[in-house]
């Protein structure tokens, strides 16, 4: 039986506009369980960012209970959330935010040197294993602007996972990628699942979809569908995209 890591129940995100309030989230229960590739898919504005904001703790919901390690991030302070994202969640986004003027290897080690559970030798060793990992050591000392959008996605991958993170977070991780850098980002996070790596990802993209082994499709704020899969093998994938395709268009994809 699998294992939650984290879970969900009652849980609404409203904004207040125009004297009135807006809700993004509407009493939305989940769980995400240990090992899964979870993904989060919907219409555009259908709040799928939202909640993965909201079951990170990176937002804050306006009602309900998010259920950590005992704990509820909901009810939790700043900085306790602050110290959470750094200790046990890692983020990779659709936009990289590397720091410019540091190496790709200071961007994947600067922020294992800050959590301070390992010393400096074992981070670098960590980072360097990473890079390898990765399939950019051979760019290592480049800075970010010096090279292309799929190897840095590349290295906030591995920045991201540098703390050995619980449960991974992605925003629509291959949203600024072309085809062939998507695919590559889609195989290493593949690899970091199969590794047992739990991952939670945002998308829009069918092929992204594919990978998971968990797809929770919200609409209007609310979790209204749930498909199960087996983990993604690439001999399967013409069955797996006609099944997944099906499953989309059932929930009005």
């Amino acid at each position: 039986m699998k294992k939650a890591i984290l879970s969900a129940k009652g849980l609404c995100k409203s904004f207040a506009h125009n004297g009135g309030q807006i809700h993004i989230l509407s009493q939305v229960d989940a769980e995400l369980y240990e090992g899964d590739f979870t993904v989060i898919m919907g219409a555009s504005g259908s709040g799928k960012s939202t909640l993965l904001y909201s079951l990170s703790g990176m937002d804050r919901a306006t009602a309900g209970q998010v259920t950590y390690g005992g704990r509820d991030l909901v009810t939790m302070s700043e900085n306790e959330l602050a110290k959470l994202r750094h200790t046990d969640f890692g983020f990779i986004f659709q936009q990289m935010h590397l720091v410019s003027n540091l190496s790709l290897f200071e961007n994947i080690a600067v922020p294992g040197y800050l959590n301070k559970r390992k010393t400096a030798a074992e981070v670098n060793e960590r980072a360097e294993k990473l890079l390898e990992q990765m399939g950019i050591s051979h760019i290592k000392t480049h800075l970010p602007s010096q090279v292309s959008g799929g190897e840095q996605q590349r290295c906030a991958i591995a920045r991201a996972v540098i703390n050995d993170p619980k449960l991974l977070f992605a925003d629509e991780p291959t949203g600024a990628l072309n085809r062939k850098n998507t695919t590559e980002v889609l195989d290493l996070l593949t690899e970091l699942n199969r590794s047992g790596q739990s991952i939670l990802m945002v998308t829009h993209d069918m092929r992204a979809a594919l990978r998971a082994t968990r797809i929770l499709y919200i609409a209007d704020g609310k979790i209204i569908g749930e498909l199960t899969l087996p983990p993604y093998g690439p001999a399967e994938e013409k069955s797996r995209d006609t099944q997944v395709g099906a499953w989309l268009n059932s929930m009005e994809w």
